[in-house]
C-alpha cells in the first residue's frame, strides 16, 4: 500500500513541530480515523496521550475499532486546540493538529501499563496513588493502543498567524 503523503497548501499556516507536539500534549480528546473492514471510514472520538513520538490511548478488548485496526492499520488523528467562530468575517480562527501512522495493540504488559500510567497522569493527576489498583482490575477487561506517528503537522487559522506577527512586532 502506498503510504500517504501530504504536504500542506498553505505553508505560511503551518506550526512548528514543537507548537503541534504542544498542542497535542495538552488536548483532550480528538478523532481516530480508521477504514473499516467494509471500506467505509469510521471516525471515533478519544481520550489520548502523546508520549516520546507516539499516542496511547485505552480500549476494550473486542469492538469496531479494533477490527478496523486489525484489517487496515494506518490512520490519521485529528485535535482542534482553538475553535473561535467569527461571524461578521465568515471564518473561523483554529489552531489544528493532524497525526498520520500506524496503529497497534499494544502487546507487551510493560507498555501496556506504562500507556495506561500515562493515561492517568494526564486525565487523573490528583488520584496517581490508585491508578494501579484501578488498572489492575481493569486489566483483562482493557486493551491500550499505540498510533506510531510517521507524520505530524500543525495548522494555524492566517488570522492567528498574522495576530501573531504583530504581536512579535509590537514588543520588539
Amino acid at each position: 500500500m502506498e503510504r500517504m503523503r501530504t504536504e500542506m497548501r498553505r505553508t505560511k499556516q503551518l506550526l512548528s513541530a514543537e507548537e503541534t507536539v504542544a498542542m497535542l500534549e495538552a488536548a483532550t480528546s480528538g478523532v481516530l480515523a480508521l477504514l473499516g473492514e467494509d471500506g467505509y471510514p469510521y471516525a471515533v472520538p478519544l481520550s489520548f496521550v502523546y508520549d516520546q513520538g507516539r499516542l496511547y490511548f485505552h480500549s476494550a478488548t473486542a469492538g469496531h475499532k479494533l477490527a478496523a485496526i486489525a484489517h487496515n492499520d494506518t490512520a490519521s488523528f485529528c485535535v482542534i486546540a482553538d475553535d473561535e467562530v467569527v461571524p461578521s468575517t465568515f471564518t473561523t480562527h483554529y489552531r489544528s493538529a493532524i497525526v498520520f501512522g500506524h496503529m497497534r495493540v499494544v502487546e507487551e504488559d510493560a507498555e501496556k501499563r506504562h500507556a495506561l500510567m500515562r493515561l492517568a497522569e494526564k486525565y487523573s493527576p490528583d488520584h496517581l496513588a490508585s491508578a494501579d489498583g484501578e488498572i489492575e482490575r481493569s486489566w483483562s477487561r482493557m486493551c491500550a493502543l499505540a498510533l506510531d506517528i510517521e507524520q505530524l503537522s500543525g495548522k494555524a487559522a492566517i488570522e492567528v498567524i498574522k495576530r501573531r506577527s504583530g504581536e512579535a512586532q509590537t514588543t520588539d
